[in-house]
């Protein structure tokens, strides 16, 4: 596992809770048919960031629990709940790997766009442990390879690649992405019945203000790695897509995927049951 330090997210979770699309209705429904959720059990969100995910979730479980390891991303996920008036949730700071010894088993565990930080295999045994027998777990993130970027997506990656370097910054080091699909990585664990479903395409207006805030919330691109040159390369930005599109519209299509696995009772040569 390649440790990116205590400051990955430093200064983003603001950003990260105003400028991050929403995931849709149908990603909620999607999961909650797929795992007959009823209200009972619990929920374990890993790396849940300020809760976007979490949150969606409060009428379909008894109990939610969040870990994140940035302490202002969870800052603003209790700040968040408490103006959603959701009270069956709790936010923990730490690394998975630490936290869920202590926590006992989850009906569904969740790991939205954050998978690829983890130390896969590993946690993914421990998890399993965690997870009641019929339950499972969804890993959520983009289905990227439908769609080729667009040219004001290009412009983005130009204009900060001339500001921070073409190599993408990640805490103390530099991103190294996952060389194994999901999919394939949850094979091979203990979990079973392995699907990748991909949900209906929608579409998300960006502005120059929101591409610029969204920006903030990465990883790669927070306000603390321009200094003082962080005014001129807003400026060189928002001048660059504003010729693209004078009219401030800038269309994105999305699509989600979920790539879930279910822990089953295994039967043993008695005849007994292992759970």
């Amino acid at each position: 596992m390649i440790d990116y330090g205590a400051d990955l997210f430093k200064g983003t979770a603001w950003y990260y809770a105003m400028y991050r699309p929403l995931y849709p209705a149908s990603l909620v429904r999607y999961i909650v048919d797929k795992f007959s959720l009823d209200g009972e059990g619990r929920l374990l969100d890993l790396g849940c960031g300020t809760g976007q995910l979490s949150l969606r979730f409060q009428d379909w479980f008894e109990d939610i629990v969040g870990i994140d390891p940035e302490p202002e991303m969870l800052e603003e996920a209790r700040r968040l709940s408490i103006d959603n008036r959701v009270d069956n949730v709790q936010w923990l700071q730490g690394k998975a790997e630490e936290r869920v010894h202590y926590l006992g088993k989850f009906r569904l565990i969740t790991i939205a766009k954050a998978f690829h930080w983890l130390d896969r295999e590993t946690i993914l045994e421990l998890l399993y442990h965690h997870t009641d027998v019929d339950g499972g777990i969804a890993i959520i993130g983009n289905d990227s390879e439908k769609h080729e970027p667009l040219p004001w997506q290009l412009m983005v990656n130009e204009v900060v690649a001339r500001w921070l370097g073409s190599e993408r910054r990640a805490g103390n080091r530099t991103y190294q992405p996952p060389t194994e699909r999901y999919e394939d990585t949850l094979t091979k664990s203990r979990y079973r019945n392995i699907e990748n479903h991909v949900l209906p395409t929608y579409s998300h207006t960006w502005t120059v203000d929101s591409i610029v805030g969204n920006l903030y919330s990465t990883s790669y691109g927070a306000k603390r790695f321009f200094g003082e040159d962080l005014e001129r390369f807003e400026d060189e930005l928002r001048t660059a897509l504003l010729a693209i599109n004078p009219a401030d519209q800038f269309l994105e299509e999305h699509s989600v995927s979920v790539i879930t696995g279910m822990r089953h009772a295994t039967r043993l040569t008695n005849s007994r049951m292992l759970i």
